[in-house]
């Protein structure tokens, strides 16, 4: 064959139309864990999807104690959803340096003992001036309140799970916000350490004082301040409550039998 001839023979290759046209595979993604929905998702900041995002999160390394049962001061003893005694209220944009400064953050919450120090240092990063009642007393391992109740945005500023790890060792069971940051939503369902809950209507902060007694009904999705005699409608927990009731993601995931139980792995 010619030179010429060799020159003019059409090559062999692909031309860019003809791969543009050909349709790689999708990729495959990791299973995730599928969570019940008897409820529609009530935060449009926090959808059920972030249960399902937290699933494919590598373990924590925050290994936590067994929660003790809740005392008769704080809950019914016949329900983990239920809690009554004096509330702590606070106003808009609690960060998480307010919740545990970082100079507390060397605490292992897997160690028992160093779990009651978080607790005990909850919210000690507020500003006396703003707030002179001590969420915990001077000398005091843990809170006289069971309910906090706070504004807009609550949990934002650095993302630490210490935050809501700090506030069930100190003897919270539920935070009723405006609304939350997200990791700090996030990381409450995550450790099942708190109920995170948004009342359905502005301005509950503003019209609660700290010492006041409530009730929180989780399966009323109800405030009762009983200081004052009025009623206020919260948003359901929806989905994320069946995992903070189990005592966190992994537990919820070991209890329905999605990842197998520590004494079987």
């Amino acid at each position: 064959m010619s030179m010429a001839a060799a020159a003019a023979k059409p090559s062999p290759t692909i031309s860019r139309t003809s791969v543009a046209s050909q349709k790689a595979p999708p990729p495959r993604l990791a299973p995730a864990l599928r969570f019940p929905s008897y409820h529609p998702s009530p935060f449009p900041n926090h959808p059920s999807s972030i249960l399902a995002a937290s699933s494919r999160i590598a373990p924590s390394p925050l290994l936590l104690p067994p929660r003790a049962a809740l005392s008769s001061s704080s809950s019914s003893p016949s329900s983990p959803t239920l809690f009554h005694g004096p509330c702590f209220v606070l106003g808009d944009n609690i960060d998480t340096d307010q919740i545990i400064p970082a100079e507390h953050l060397t605490l292992v919450p897997s160690n028992p003992d160093e779990y009651a120090k978080l607790g005990s240092h909850a919210f000690c990063g507020l500003p006396s001036a703003a707030y002179p009642v001590p969420f915990v007393a001077p000398g005091a391992a843990a809170s006289r309140f069971p309910v906090v109740v706070a504004g807009a945005n609550f949990g934002c500023g650095s993302s630490r799970e210490h935050a809501p790890v700090a506030l069930g060792a100190a003897g919270v069971g539920a935070v009723v916000a405006e609304s939350y940051a997200r990791i700090f939503f996030r990381n409450s369902v995550a450790t099942g350490e708190v109920y995170p809950l948004e009342v359905e209507t502005e301005g509950l902060h503003e019209e609660c004082t700290t010492g006041d007694v409530v009730t929180v009904d989780l399966e009323k999705s109800v405030l009762i301040n009983h200081t004052t005699g009025r009623e206020y409608r919260l948003k359901p927990i929806g989905d994320a409550g069946p995992v903070i009731e189990a005592g966190g993601i992994f537990a919820y995931a070991r209890k329905t039998g999605m990842i197998a139980s520590a004494s079987t792995a």
